[in-house]
């Protein structure tokens, strides 16, 4: 089994590791991921009790009991980046020993789902609908640094894609992630509209906003809304769920996206008011986790 050292695997002095500063026992097998860290005391009000709060940075942590169900939800911050982080030293929690610094022996699996705003991308999905990512496509690059990408991701999506957008080398190469099959279909159900999501790697350029900067590609949007494939359309903007189905698929865990539209960039509306309706979709995955 892996040995891993101090400067690769970083522990805390209480024992809680680097940057989320939970500790292995402090993790529930069911994880639920929001960017914002005032949003965890939000879903963390629904518990039947909380065991324990911890907070770090943008990192802010709840373990708790949910109808009988034993549940961390925990804050990511914006970003790809951010994913890399929390998605490691989760799996760094469940699956490496802290007192030796070993692999264990056994695979302990986690069930995670990220629940986010998104914008829209077709007129079938305005302000206030829910999105399952069933496929990501990752405008970050950040799962083509990790060995074993190939294995995990839709190449013949990734290539028609490509092809499609007429994809400039510059911005490197995107990759299409995969939430696995089976928690889509346990929280998804027949309420929530299932489609490709694109993780951004920036909140203007990258999703074709204009400012005072111009962007690489102005039709970069309208190739992206018109993109389909295996009867998948692109339904969102979002900047997470790559990171998370990829990574989740390499290190073993389930893991899905679900998202509530708060900006229709196809018809350009927005709603701006959207933290008291999203409270809704947070009850659903509670219930269905």
């Amino acid at each position: 089994m892996k040995t891993f050292p101090p400067s690769e695997l970083i522990i805390n002095e209480d024992g809680s590791v680097f940057h989320l500063h939970l500790r292995p026992e402090q993790l529930a097998d069911r994880v639920i991921l929001v960017g914002d860290p005032a949003r965890v005391s939000t879903v963390a009000a629904h518990f039947d009790s909380q065991e324990c709060e911890v907070s770090s940075r943008e990192f802010h942590s709840i373990t708790g009991i949910f109808q009988g169900k034993r549940i961390t939800v925990l804050s990511t911050g914006i970003g790809c980046d951010n994913i890399d982080i929390v998605m490691t030293e989760l799996d760094a929690l469940a699956n490496i020993d802290f007192s030796t610094r070993m692999e264990k022996e056994e695979h302990r699996t986690l069930t995670i789902v990220r629940i986010g705003t998104c914008g829209g991308l077709q007129p079938f999905t305005p302000t206030g609908t829910f999105i399952a990512s069933v496929k990501s496509i990752g405008f970050d690059g950040l799962l083509n640094y990790y060995e074993g990408r190939n294995e995990v991701c839709d190449l013949e999506l990734e290539e028609a894609f490509r092809q499609h957008m007429d994809w400039s080398p510059l911005k490197g190469a995107p990759y299409v992630a995969q939430a696995d099959p089976q928690l889509i279909e346990q929280i998804a159900q027949d309420d929530m509209v299932r489609g490709i999501t694109v993780a951004c790697g920036g909140f203007y350029g990258p999703q074709g906003r204009q400012l005072r900067l111009r962007i690489q590609d102005p039709d970069q949007n309208k190739k992206v809304e018109a993109f389909e494939h295996g009867g998948l359309h692109v339904c969102n903007f979002e900047m997470e769920s790559s990171a998370l189905a990829g990574l989740s698929s390499l290190l073993g865990h389930r893991a899905m996206t679900c998202c509530m539209v708060i900006a229709n960039r196809y018809t350009t509306e927005m709603n701006t008011n959207y933290k008291n309706s999203i409270d809704t979709l947070i009850q659903l995955v509670l219930d269905r986790i």
